[in-house]
């Protein structure tokens, strides 16, 4: 694909995460996202064939900033715990800053109204989540009794429960301290019994 291509479709999908973030995907139309991309309906549908397929598009582009920005963290020299930990502060920073992550994920939630499966993002970082989790057992920051695969599973489910209660309550405006709060009361659990005693990098 051509570069100028490559722009109109990036910008047709960025466009459509904005207003999916804002109106949600039932109440969005064609019309809205060429509007907000700043590109004919013509543009458009080059790219797309329908609104359900723009969705999964900025789906699948959620997935892909997110793992980006997690490869980053994932690679680094912090310990095991400390990647978990700035895995969760990292993706609450892009709801606060990245349209197509938050158009992705509003996306996910009311993926029944599209027909689709979106169960392979969360599925992924509970996954890499597990991994983390267990290497931090290794390396003695979490505890060796607990279930890691389970733990994660919870993770994944408690953070999206507080990036969405945020999200109602004060628009994502307190999110990053909500996930400060959510690893106050976590940490004691992962590390009560660990042979070191970690706090919240």
């Amino acid at each position: 694909m051509q570069q100028r291509a490559q722009d109109t479709r990036l910008a047709v999908i960025e466009g459509a995460a904005r207003v999916f973030a804002e109106i949600g995907y039932g109440n969005a139309s064609l019309a809205d996202i060429t509007k907000r991309a700043g590109v004919t309906k013509g543009a458009l549908y080059f790219h797309f064939t329908s609104k359900r397929e723009l969705a999964l598009a900025v789906i699948d582009e959620q997935h892909a900033l997110v793992q980006s920005a997690g490869s980053e963290i994932a690679g680094s020299d912090n310990t095991a715990l400390e990647k978990i930990i700035s895995l969760c502060r990292m993706f609450g920073q892009q709801l606060l800053d990245e349209p197509i992550v938050q158009g992705g994920i509003r996306l996910t939630f009311e993926a029944s109204a599209f027909q689709a499966d979106v169960s392979a993002p969360y599925q992924d970082w509970i996954n890499t989540t597990h991994q983390l989790l267990a290497q931090a057992q290794t390396e003695g920051d979490v505890r060796a009794d607990l279930d890691a695969a389970a733990f994660a599973r919870y993770l994944i489910a408690s953070f999206t429960g507080v990036q969405m209660v945020s999200e109602v309550l004060t628009a994502r405006a307190d999110v990053m301290a909500r996930i400060e709060q959510m690893w106050e009361f976590m940490l004691p659990t992962l590390t009560s019994g660990a042979r070191t005693q970690p706090q919240v990098p």
